[in-house]
């Protein structure tokens, strides 16, 4: 017998993709609105992306995002990593609560403790310090996804290189390394995407030099949002898909292989 489709669910579903869908459609089409207001339409016009592209602030604003997440989500996974490791072999009772506190404590809070931390050690606010508070909310992030699927590593794949004549770190370079590939470039590629869209932890903790695009893009709509900023969210949007797109494609000719 053919079940009965369940409309509502349907419904719900679809009017949740809507809710999630429907503000970034709005923005890619205001994009190209030629109004200076966002809300009056008068017609289609590219110069909004001609302004961005010759919009050097943001620019270099952006080249700021990438080096802090670039360099906090390579810190991260390093940290992560040998979190991992210690957490799952050496079994320390305490010690993943305490790890699970900086993912639960509100992010304002961090914010004004790195900022005080940094203080308190005469560090000056810059590139360096959101690095460096970047790195220390990712890093237990991290330590998490790494060790789930750390947990689901068969034992004795690494005890029989061992038996067969490998040294600890050759057994883990060769055999566990292999195995937790995977969950270490998602989990790096998680610590990126969070670290360039922070903006409470790098508002406390920045400086001169230290103007992410979170911190530009708030900088520019606190008079109204403009058509540059519907571009660069465009863009980054269409950005984003293009990576989804690809990584999906690279999934599917593996499979394939």
């Amino acid at each position: 017998m053919r079940r009965e489709r369940p409309v509502l669910l349907w419904l719900i579903g679809g009017a949740g993709i809507a809710f999630l869908y429907l503000p970034l459609i709005v923005i890619v089409v205001l994009s190209f609105n030629e109004a200076r207001l966002s809300m009056v339409w008068q017609g289609w016009t590219l110069e909004w992306y001609v302004r961005l592209w010759h919009d050097q602030a943001l620019w270099a604003s952006l080249v700021v995002s990438l080096k802090i997440a670039a360099w906090s989500t390579m810190a991260a996974t390093a940290v992560g990593l040998c979190g991992a490791l210690a957490l799952e072999r050496g079994r320390r009772p305490g010690m993943e609560t305490m790890l699970l506190l900086p993912l639960v404590v509100p992010e304002i809070m961090m914010g004004v403790g790195f900022m005080l931390l940094f203080a308190i050690a005469h560090l000056p606010l810059g590139v360096t310090t959101v690095t460096l508070a970047h790195t220390a909310f990712n890093a237990p992030l991290v330590t998490l996804l790494i060790r789930a699927r750390l947990k689901k590593l068969d034992p004795a794949l690494e005890e029989a290189a061992l038996d067969l004549g490998a040294t600890p770190w050759q057994a883990f370079r060769w055999v566990t390394l292999p195995l937790l590939r995977p969950a270490i470039v998602g989990a790096a590629l998680l610590a990126f995407t969070v670290s360039m869209d922070d903006f409470l932890v790098t508002f406390f903790t920045t400086g001169p030099g230290g103007t992410t695009l979170p911190l530009r893009v708030y900088s520019t709509i606190r008079s109204g949002v403009t058509p540059e900023v519907n571009a660069l969210s465009s863009a980054m949007v269409l950005a984003s898909m293009a990576f989804v797109a690809l990584a999906v494609w690279l999934q599917w000719e593996r499979a394939d292989r």
